[in-house]
């Protein structure tokens, strides 16, 4: 950032110095000069292998399920995800906005019913969970 300002004073004319505009904004030379040494992650084939052989059979398990049945390292198989972009997006979850439905308008009395239904008594098996579902029936006038 500093050598941008540098050159961008230079081609307005004004010759400043490093040292000068480390001082200007407070901050040591040697952030300016430092480079970085750390090489890029690289990724073991010994793990990429059977992990690309597992997801191209199963493309929707995860990390986790993958690390498991391979009994990897489910942080190396994470990061091997991340680095060959083989992550697989996360479903949102949360706040999910309901869907817009249309007032219910009824013209007459016992037109228009609604129920909600859980669980119902199913004789001698017991209580049968059906799921949270909403019926509408429309009588005829």
């Amino acid at each position: 950032m500093i050598e941008t300002i540098r050159q961008g004073l230079k081609d307005d004319g004004y010759a400043v110095s490093i040292s000068q505009l480390c001082r200007w904004f407070g901050i040591p030379r040697r952030t300016v000069y430092y480079k970085s040494t750390k090489k890029p992650p690289t990724v073991q084939e010994r793990f990429a292998a059977p992990i690309k052989q597992m997801i191209e059979e199963h493309p929707s398990f995860g990390y986790r399920t993958v690390a498991y049945l391979l009994k990897f390292n489910k942080n190396t198989v994470q990061r091997v995800f991340q680095l060959m972009h083989w992550q697989v997006r996360k479903r949102p979850v949360g706040f999910r906005p309901r869907v817009r439905a249309l007032p219910s308008v009824a013209s007459a009395p016992n037109e228009r019913w609604a129920t909600d239904l859980c669980r119902v008594w199913s004789g001698r098996d017991g209580w049968a969970v059906l799921g949270k579902r909403s019926i509408f029936h429309s009588l005829p006038i």
